[in-house]
Formats: C-alpha cells, sequence, structure tokens
C-alpha cells in the first residue's frame, strides 16, 4: 500500500489554497491542501507499524512551530508546479531530514526539500506562463502554529486518507 507523510495546514490556508486548487490543480479532490514531509512511499501491514512506532518516537522530538507561508513561487523549469512558499525552518528542515534517515523509513529524497504547498500543478508551459504571471503578484502573509502531522494511505481510487495522527512534543 502507498503511504505519505504530511502536514495539513489550517482551515484558513486550506481555503485560500483550494480557492486555486480547484481550478488549476487535478489532485484537488484527492487529497486536502498539505505540506509534504516525506514522498509516497510502499509498505505492507507489519511494516507501517514499524513505521509508525518511528514516526511516534520523531513526533516527541520536536515542539509545536510556527509555519509561514509568504509568497507564490514555482518549480520551472524542473516541473510547471505553482505553490505557497513555505518558510524553512530548523524544526520542517528536522523533521523531514529524520523521515529520510530513521532505519525503517531509510530512503533518499528524489528532490531536495523545499517547503510549500502545491496550488497548481500538471500545467502546460503556456497555462503555467499564464498562471504564474498572475498568481505571482498574491500577497500571500499567513503564519500559523503546527502541532502535528499525519502518516496517510491512499484508497484504491487514488484519494488519500489519514493512517494516524502524531502530535508534536512530549505526551
Amino acid at each position: 500500500m502507498n503511504y505519505g507523510v504530511v502536514i495539513f495546514p489550517s482551515k484558513k490556508l486550506q481555503d485560500l489554497a483550494n480557492s486555486y486548487r480547484k481550478r488549476y490543480d487535478p489532485h484537488y479532490a484527492l487529497i486536502p491542501p498539505h505540506l509534504t514531509l516525506k514522498n509516497v512511499f510502499s509498505a505492507d501491514d507489519e511494516q507501517i507499524k514499524e513505521i509508525a512506532d518511528k514516526l511516534r518516537t520523531i513526533a516527541n522530538k520536536y515542539d509545536p512551530f510556527t509555519l509561514k507561508a509568504y509568497k507564490v513561487s514555482s518549480f520551472q523549469p524542473v516541473n510547471n508546479v505553482i505553490y505557497f512558499k513555505v518558510e524553512p525552518n530548523a524544526e520542517l528542515e528536522g523533521l523531514h531530514n529524520e523521515m529520510h534517515k530513521s532505519d525503517a523509513l531509510n530512503d533518499e529524497p528524489e528532490f531536495a526539500f523545499v517547503p510549500h504547498i502545491t496550488i497548481a500543478q500538471k500545467l502546460s508551459n503556456d497555462e503555467h506562463s499564464d498562471i504564474y504571471g498572475s498568481l505571482s503578484m498574491l500577497g500571500v502573509d499567513h503564519e500559523e502554529t503546527v502541532d502535528r502531522f499525519h502518516l496517510l494511505y491512499q484508497l484504491e481510487n487514488g484519494s488519500w486518507t489519514v493512517y494516524e495522527t502524531f502530535r508534536l512534543g512530549k505526551e
């Protein structure tokens, strides 16, 4: 089964992201707006129990932290993804790094970690240019406290749902 680890932002930021995603993101109906900590990986029932234990241990090491989304940016020319850029911080970097280096989760990320919330993807070059041109003028200034992350699994229809939630800080 496919799994992933994400942070879901507040409803306010999700609503803002969804106002663009419903037009520009074909994954709009499959998963709410999110910040990916660990990309899609496969695990069986036994492995996922071990992975959940590791994630619980990782969550206990980190206190809640501030997430700041501060502008619209793009991954072009690598790919035509437009996103809300999230200010990197020690907690995000640490969570991401630990999720890729612990025994049960050990793998190298495909790309460098750029904290973001996708608002548009799978665009043609012309679409990307037009949409990015208008969205890049948006003033995004959002700050909130993050106190949890989620292990998700993918359903047969391609949508994602929460397998387990992990609260940050000592339990």
